[in-house]
């Protein structure tokens, strides 16, 4: 009386044009978004994450694009006070017909993503493709430029 138990996963029933791609060269929006969830992207120093769909964007270029809008406030302010200190603010700015890269995408912050084994990366360092396969977490940390000791002279003065 012994039977076998067999666990089937079924596949959703999913219409095989569906799973070609679209004109534009990219999958339905809809049917990726089911299958490949959001990135979150923290900012260090805030207690507050947001989430990015990186298969929404086809580059490192247009990631970068996302992040200045997403953290627009941070780079106001770092405008204002490298304006305020600095007579001659040389910031790539996008306005200033710069390239925005991910170099400067969000001002004196250096970006970086965790993988799937946890391990802590800069990106760009893979390929766009490859990068989104393996992304779980992209994390903007700040870069010290300055020593304490230094701002604290300045201060001073």
């Amino acid at each position: 009386m012994w039977q076998e138990r067999r666990v089937v996963f079924t596949a959703p029933n999913v219409n095989p044009k569906t799973l070609q791609p679209t004109l534009s060269g990219g999958f339905d929006d809809d049917l990726v978004s089911a299958v490949v969830p959001p990135v979150t992207v923290v900012l260090e120093g805030r207690s507050i994450c947001q989430r990015i769909s990186l298969h929404k964007h086809g580059s490192y270029q247009s990631l970068a694009r996302a992040l200045r809008q997403m953290f627009a406030d941070i780079i106001s302010d770092h405008h204002s006070s490298s304006s305020s200190s600095s007579s001659s603010s040389h910031d790539h700015d996008h306005s200033d017909g710069g390239v925005l890269d991910l170099s400067n995408a969000v001002p004196g912050h250096l970006i970086a993503y965790e993988d799937m084994e946890n391990d802590l990366l800069l990106v760009g360092d893979l390929n766009w493709k490859d990068f989104v396969r393996v992304a779980k977490r992209i994390r903007i940390l700040p870069v010290k430029t300055r020593s304490r000791k230094l701002l604290q002279k300045q201060e001073l003065n």
